[in-house]
């Protein structure tokens, strides 16, 4: 039972927590929002300015410089987009397009995208900055483009029909802000969003601090995660899918096909992955190390309040930013754990087979039926990509490729990251040679013997089963 007692004391419990964590981040230079207090840079927090000023803030620093004033970040299997300065303003020009994407060689579709890329190109710039960004429809319908997770003023949001007018094919409208905050973010389409966001029209949306807090990455790369409905044969994704998707992407390709992130040895690493347009969360489960999860879409967390993790949990429409030193070196798989997100074209209508003894069955039905009838999935899934058998049209088979020992049985959702020590370039450095007596290999007799290993003695399960019958 609940006394007014224990609720006083508990209250003032929380109250006095939320003070300590105020402090704390405050002391760490990170701002805390007062739930009852609004946010510093908002309208409402300096009424003593004209409303245009408080709506729309001009900037009062230069333009932010790569190098200078941030690390640029990488985005495996895209690019950034370019920009110029026009007095003191950053300029930039999206376009969206159909574009002819490949997920993963011998898989290609129609998709819609900008500038040429699925997704579109990573825009960067830095708090402070003034953006100007043009965008011009080459889509066969309207659309218009929601700046995600950005704070700007309401006619700048993008909202097709509410904030805007749509931007009609073959229009090109401006949009035009001040960065107020740093982070990660994304861009998106917000207009027929069911059909836009499904056949790719989003991008990510990468904001600098001005003056960070910590030491900057020296690697810093960026994932958007997303989910497609490609039927095997096809050669558009079904924007009317609402669950049942069968392609995973990072950067909108699958493994192999994915780049893997180089880092040398003792290097920061900074990774970001967003996640916009799917209908299911990912848990980002990354090998070989603990990172510290140092910022949300909602901007940077205190110290205090940050998680060390090996595996982090990307809802949709959110972001995740976790930061590690890389010191250990080797290949290490970074992947979705939602097993099915890690394949791909799963569930292409067939049984399941798993423990089915055919006996002659196989037999019997290439002589009648068909000539070349195998039951396949019997003993598992994980030999059938090895097999080298034809595929439908426009599609790869559901499980990787190729690794340094034997075929890798992961797909989709799945990519490495390879680090290195005296590396001078972040090329490809292929597999990683491992130190004598450090990969795991087959027993031998005598390693058996001496650590009184029986691999032929029966299991607790059959030795059960032994004294029942017995008794």
């Amino acid at each position: 039972m609940i006394t007014r007692r224990k609720f006083l004391t508990s209250a003032g419990a929380l109250a006095g927590s939320a003070a300590v964590l105020q402090r704390l981040g405050s002391a760490q230079g990170v701002k805390t929002r007062e739930p009852n207090k609004p946010r510093e840079t908002t309208a409402a927090a300096n009424r003593n300015k004209p409303l245009i000023e408080r709506v729309d803030p001009k900037p009062t620093l230069p333009p932010g410089e790569a190098g200078k004033d941030y690390t640029p970040v990488i985005t495996p299997n895209n690019i950034s987009l370019p920009w110029k300065v026009i007095d003191g303003v950053k300029v930039y020009h999206l376009v969206a397009e159909e574009v002819d994407h490949e997920f993963a060689p011998g898989m290609r579709a129609k998709c819609w995208g900008f500038n040429g890329h699925v997704h579109g190109p990573t825009i960067e710039a830095v708090e402070g900055d003034r953006v100007r960004i043009y965008v011009t429809n080459n889509l066969p319908e309207a659309t218009s483009v929601h700046w995600h997770g950005i704070l700007l003023p309401n006619g700048m949001d993008g909202v097709g029909g509410l904030t805007q007018k749509t931007i009609q094919p073959g229009e090109t409208f401006r949009y035009e802000f001040t960065l107020r905050q740093h982070g990660t973010q994304m861009y998106h389409s917000h207009s027929d969003e069911m059909t836009q966001m499904a056949l790719g029209t989003m991008g990510l949306f990468i904001i600098h601090p001005r003056r960070p807090k910590n030491e900057r990455p020296d690697r810093d790369f960026a994932f958007m995660l997303n989910e497609w409905r490609l039927d095997t044969g096809t050669s558009r994704p079904n924007p009317n899918e609402m669950t049942d998707f069968n392609v995973f992407t990072f950067n909108a390709k699958i493994f192999p096909a994915t780049e893997p992130m180089v880092a040398k040895l003792g290097h920061r690493v900074r990774i970001r992955i967003a996640s916009v347009a799917v209908m299911e969360h990912h848990p980002i489960h990354l090998h070989g190390y603990h990172f510290r999860i140092t910022e949300t879409d909602g901007g940077q967390i205190p110290e205090s309040a940050q998680q060390v993790e090996t595996t982090v949990l990307i809802g949709v429409g959110q972001s995740r930013t976790f930061d590690f030193v890389a010191d250990a070196p080797g290949d290490w798989p970074m992947h979705c754990h939602m097993t099915h997100h890690a394949m791909t074209q799963m569930g292409d209508n067939f049984p399941n087979t798993i423990g089915v003894q055919p006996g002659k069955l196989d037999q019997k039905i290439r002589a009648s039926l068909l000539p070349g009838y195998m039951t396949m999935g019997e003993n598992g899934m994980g030999d059938m990509a090895e097999m080298g058998m034809a595929v439908p049209r426009n599609s790869t088979p559901m499980v990787g490729g190729q690794g340094p020992f034997d075929y890798i049985t992961m797909g989709g959702l799945f990519t490495i990251l390879k680090v290195r020590e005296g590396i001078t370039s972040y090329e490809d450095p292929g597999w990683y040679k491992h130190p004598g007596g450090t990969v795991a290999t087959l027993a031998t007799n005598d390693q058996l013997s001496r650590d009184g290993i029986d691999v032929n003695a029966p299991s607790r399960k059959d030795r059960a089963m032994e004294h029942q019958h017995s008794g």
